[in-house]
């Protein structure tokens, strides 16, 4: 459920009156700081409490706010009294803008090694600690960038390394195999084998000796049919 509708009227209860206040001053305060944020407005908050203590803020000054704010209903008479009084602020701010950017060229021509004439020992002697300790940083940010690129460096060529050698036992394995190929006889097999010979093949077909006589006989008659045969 929704929070009611509060009647807005004096609060009779102290406690409650207190309690309230707190409340509607944290309230009111961080509004006050929003919008000087947010919408880049220059805004100033004065509350004085029922007992007479003073809460403040400010983005810029309290005195500085209530002066322009003096400023803008001094003339009432005139309707651009307001546009007018803002061009001063406007000029003003121009003019504290430029002074800074004038600053700043004049400070980059000196790191230049310009305009040096006009200035005193002691700026030099400032200009040069400046000097030093930008060289500094920059040397020492220029030692990392070249340590990581000397590892870079060093890590490709141990990878180099490792391929190399990989590459040498490649070949080296892929020579000895070639002459093992080459060590190797070009003739057949069938040059291998010894020619046929009927008297080589007799000689492994002669009988044994415990055979009879009759049956050298009839074996040696087959051995010359087949000789006679094979011829």
């Amino acid at each position: 459920m929704g929070r009611g509708k509060i009647e807005i009227k004096r609060i009779e209860n102290t406690t409650s009156r207190q309690v309230t206040f707190c409340k509607r001053r944290n309230g009111l305060l961080k509004k006050a700081y929003e919008l000087s944020v947010l919408c880049d407005a220059e805004v100033a908050l004065v509350v004085f409490s029922s007992r007479g203590r003073l809460f403040e803020y400010a983005n810029n000054s309290v005195k500085a706010t209530i002066e322009r704010y003096k400023k803008a209903c001094s003339d009432t008479a005139g309707t651009g009294s307001v546009l007018q009084l803002n061009a001063q602020h406007y000029q003003q701010e121009s003019a504290k803008l430029q002074q800074q950017i004038n600053h700043i060229q004049s400070t980059n021509r000196s790191l230049m090694g310009e305009g040096l004439s006009s200035m005193s020992l002691r700026d030099m002697k400032q200009l040069e600690n400046k000097l030093e300790k930008g060289i500094s940083k920059i040397r020492t940010k220029k030692n990392e960038l070249l340590y990581d690129e000397i590892e870079y460096m060093q890590k490709r060529e141990m990878e180099l390394q490792n391929d190399n050698v990989f590459l040498r036992n490649k070949i080296t394995e892929n020579e000895r195999t070639q002459q093992q190929m080459n060590i190797l006889p070009s003739t057949s097999e069938y040059d291998i084998l010894t020619p046929f010979d009927s008297r080589n093949f007799l000689q492994v077909l002669q009988p044994a000796q415990h055979y009879s006589q009759q049956q050298q006989a009839g074996l040696q008659l087959g051995y010359g049919q087949l000789v006679m045969n094979t011829n």
